[in-house]
């Protein structure tokens, strides 16, 4: 893509003359550097050490169980292995990530992360057998062979560069007292890892994400945990700042990440948690006012968790994790309330959330009494509106109740392996609310699948425990504009909840669409204008009426991905009618 393309596609949205200038100038620059590390690709950096003047500490990781362990390791670390396509040794700024072939380059990225010598390291720490540090010697000199310095998918973004490090460093600590593990070999590749962050930042004057974010946590461990190297205290400044920057840009007043996304909220927690931990171990001093928002952004996890103590998985999901000690599904996001308490000498945040809480910067409204559980998304785009991991789920419920979910957010499935389905996982039709004249929400193309508009803008009108008013604006750019607006009454006694749409707009037919989106292993059968949707192993049955329309509702097969690359079968309900904007309701029922 061209460097004005790029530009012009950059600058959506309102930016200012002047921030466009620095961006402008910025890339210039960037395109320059590029140049000159293309030049001198070959050529290795000598290393460059230094006498460190202090000793590093790493915090307690407490294991006392070996994992299961396989010390088998990938022949070639460059190929896809759901595609099979093996990427090549091109410079990296060369590298097309889309291909449209069924590759996709986060699958290679989440293997070359090499979160499981994590593992490994975990198994040697208990059992102090040294086949765990031999394995891990082996096997990081194997990619280190297939990996050249800046070649290959795996030094293509400077977050997977960091996030391995970050991993290594943690393996690093666990096999320390092995006489197996070549330093020398270490301090190199920390090196190389170091100098490549640094030099392909992905910053912007325009906006920055959890990419930015990783970048510089990324050197702020390198520089705190390798101080051998002659720039470690460099590094170790600049990431500390940059960090402490991006928490005040993208941790958002109620403590939800700005990237409309739970998946990404849970992956930035841990980003900060473990990093001001390890800074409060090195004496590294970190001022109160962002340990508050931190602890805010515990408290906004402990509020979305449903009953069930699972997430739900709003926005974009890869299942990524800072620091993978150990490996947990996508919607699991408890454990980290957990790993925090410990940490932080906090107990009260392994207690489990009982009443309802609304974060109005973030969007989302949870409406809970004792097992009774809904979850009402007012999010928008994200990014400050400039969109990237948001889907069209504006106005979307999740219901759960008894500690079983019934209506749930599909989650994402993939990113660049599948265009279609990516498409779907994030379109309005997908989500638990309503499309109008098959129009989306917000403008996506499957072409361009981590951009998203932002035309639905929703706001909330009224909210309090017992109910919520929102309504949002995407559906104003039709030739007839309609605003729709949903009300939510939670019956606590009942227990039931009221739904109620209404469309603002001229007496103009338009076409319908209302979905729920039930959860997979659910039995759902229509019964005239109803939904009865039962869990087979309880038996307990949420009953959906339709209040207002002689419509029967069809059956949709769709489906729900609760981790990355994994789908099930899941049935969706649609009432799909024709006529002029006006008011319908819904009551769920247990």
């Amino acid at each position: 893509m061209g460097m004005l393309r790029k530009i012009k596609r950059a600058l959506r949205g309102e930016i200012d003359p002047a921030t466009a200038a620095l961006e402008v100038l910025r890339r210039t620059r960037a395109s320059w550097q590029q140049r000159q590390e293309r030049a001198n690709l070959d050529r290795e950096d000598p290393l460059n050490l230094r006498s460190p003047v202090r000793t590093p500490k790493f915090f307690r990781l407490e294991s006392n169980e070996v994992p299961p362990i396989t010390l088998n390791h990938p022949s070639e670390w460059n190929r896809d292995p759901r595609s099979g396509y093996l990427w090549p040794l091109d410079y990296h700024r060369d590298l097309k990530l889309m291909r449209s072939d069924g590759s996709d380059i986060r699958v290679v990225w989440e293997l070359n992360r090499l979160g499981h010598f994590i593992t490994l390291g975990r198994a040697y720490k208990l059992t102090k057998d040294e086949r765990f540090a031999v394995a891990f010697m082996d096997q990081l000199k194997s990619w280190h062979e297939q990996n050249p310095y800046g070649r290959g998918p795996n030094w293509q973004c400077a977050m997977e560069v960091a996030l391995r490090a970050i991993n290594l460093i943690a393996a690093r600590e666990m096999f320390r007292e092995s006489t197996q593990v070549d330093t020398q070999f270490l301090l190199r590749l920390f090196q190389q890892h170091g100098n490549y962050i640094s030099r392909n930042l992905e910053f912007s004057y325009i906006a920055t994400s959890n990419h930015y974010l990783s970048d510089v946590a990324g050197l702020l461990w390198i520089g705190v945990m390798v101080p051998e190297i002659r720039d470690a205290d460099r590094w170790r400044e600049f990431g500390l700042r940059e960090m402490l920057c991006e928490m005040d840009k993208q941790v958002l007043p109620d403590g939800a990440d700005f990237e409309s996304s739970t998946g990404y909220h849970r992956f930035v927690t841990e980003l900060f948690l473990y990093s001001f931990v390890l800074c409060r171990e090195n004496g590294i001093d970190i001022d109160a006012k962002y340990w508050s928002k931190l602890r805010a952004m515990l408290l906004y996890i402990r509020a979305y968790v449903r009953p069930d103590g699972f997430a739900p998985l709003i926005g974009d999901t890869d299942g990524g994790q800072f620091l993978p000690l150990e490996q947990r599904s996508a919607d699991d996001h408890r454990y980290l309330l957990k790993v925090a308490a410990e940490l932080l000498n906090d107990p009260a945040l392994r207690d489990a959330e009982t009443g309802s809480k609304a974060f109005p910067h973030a969007g989302i409204y949870i409406m809970r009494h004792d097992d009774l559980y809904l979850c009402f998304n007012a999010s928008g785009a994200g990014i400050n509106g400039r969109g990237s991991h948001g889907h069209n789920d504006a106005l979307s419920i999740e219901v759960s109740a008894r500690g079983r979910a019934f209506i749930v957010d599909p989650g994402t499935y993939m990113y660049t392996g599948d265009l279609k389905r990516r498409h779907d996982f994030r379109s309005t039709a997908y989500h638990s609310t309503v499309q109008i004249d098959g129009v989306e929400q917000n403008t996506i193309k499957r072409e361009m699948p981590f951009i998203i508009g932002d035309e639905a803008r929703p706001r909330v009108l009224h909210w309090n425990e017992h109910k919520i008013v929102a309504e949002h604006y995407g559906y104003q750019r039709l030739e007839n504009p309609v605003i729709h607006r949903r009300t939510v009454t939670f019956d606590k006694s009942e227990p039931s909840w009221l739904i109620e749409d209404e469309f603002l707009g001229n007496a103009v037919d338009h076409e319908f669409e209302v979905r729920l989106h039930f959860a997979p292993g659910l039995q759902v059968n229509t019964d005239d204008m109803n939904v009865q949707v039962r869990d087979p192993d309880t038996k307990l049955t949420l009953i959906v009426h339709s209040l207002s329309l002689s419509v029967s509702p069809a059956l949709e097969q769709q489906f729900t991905s609760r981790n990355y690359g994994e789908l099930e079968e899941s049935l969706t309900a649609c009432w799909r009618f024709s006529g002029p904007p006006r008011k319908l309701s819904w009551k769920l029922s247990l």
